[in-house]
């Protein structure tokens, strides 16, 4: 999910300011940074390695479900719906839906970024990274020809890319899936989907190219918002078996079914297993 960026117009090592001008991506430079992090996801050992001159400013990656969004907390449990003349269960009582929202772990924000009229500034002061090569801003842009025939170029698309501040190691045999963060319609950009084999590539930092999707976003994403989730998949390619529902397939079906009509929780109280 790397990238090349495109080249700096100015550098001040404190301030960095982006912007699109007739067409042409401008930006100034600035540090970025890498920390030190162990965390888990289930039998998984992820080990993620920093330079240690910026190890202390940033915000380490998290698991999911320690970053839930607050609206989630604060959305009701039941909703009236029109359409069925009374209170109905709403998405937060969904499994599934808060699930997946709270599986892997997430890539944060390094430092607040204020965007306004299409205009990306942030003031950061970190210490130059001592690893020769490491990026020293906490995004940077892809020219829009590298979406081209993709659906995501459209109108005056703005392609840019959250940069990696740290390695991530996996264990033999498993790759890394990065993606938007699950139901995270809130966010102004949407990350672009992509697979990396981390148990190899893992000396160097996987970058996260994204769509600004917001054009008439002003504000600041502050620092530790969630720019992509990942999770850690096999890589072994799956065998698809097809059959069809009889006998005691087809007795199994209908019972779940009546079941799941006659009683909320079926799932949650007897198929749900504990993450």
């Amino acid at each position: 999910m790397s990238g090349p960026a495109m080249p700096g117009a100015m550098k001040s090592w404190n301030h960095l300011e982006a912007r699109v001008i007739a067409g042409f991506f401008v930006f100034f430079d600035l540090p970025v940074c890498l920390l030190p992090a162990n965390p888990t996801m289930s039998a998984q050992h992820i080990r993620f390695r920093c330079d240690p001159a910026l190890a202390d400013l940033l915000p380490r990656p998290r698991l999911a479900r320690e970053v839930i969004p607050d609206w989630i907390r604060a959305m009701p449990a039941k909703a009236f719906s029109e359409l069925h003349d009374r209170d109905i269960r709403t998405v937060k009582q969904c499994p599934p839906f808060i699930d997946a929202m709270a599986h892997g772990f997430m890539i944060l924000l390094p430092c607040d970024v204020q965007v306004e009229q299409g205009v990306f500034r942030w003031d950061w002061d970190a210490p130059a990274p001592s690893v020769e090569g490491h990026p020293r801003a906490p995004l940077s842009f892809h020219p829009p020809a590298q979406v081209t025939g993709t659906p995501f170029l459209a109108g005056d698309a703005l392609v840019l890319k959250f940069n990696s501040f740290w390695t991530i190691e996996l264990e033999p045999g498993w790759s890394l899936f990065a993606t938007h963060p699950v139901n995270r319609h809130d966010l102004p950009f949407r990350l672009l989907s992509g697979m990396v084999d981390a148990d190899h590539f893992n000396d160097a930092g996987i970058n996260f190219p994204a769509v600004w999707t917001d054009a008439g976003f002003s504000g600041v994403l502050p620092k530790g918002t969630p720019v992509a989730q990942c999770f850690v998949v096999p890589r072994e390619r799956p065998e698809l078996h097809f059959d069809t529902l009889d006998g005691e397939a087809a007795s199994r079906y209908s019972d779940t079914v009546a079941q799941v009509l006659a009683s909320p929780h079926v799932y949650r109280k007897n198929y749900r297993q504990r993450k």
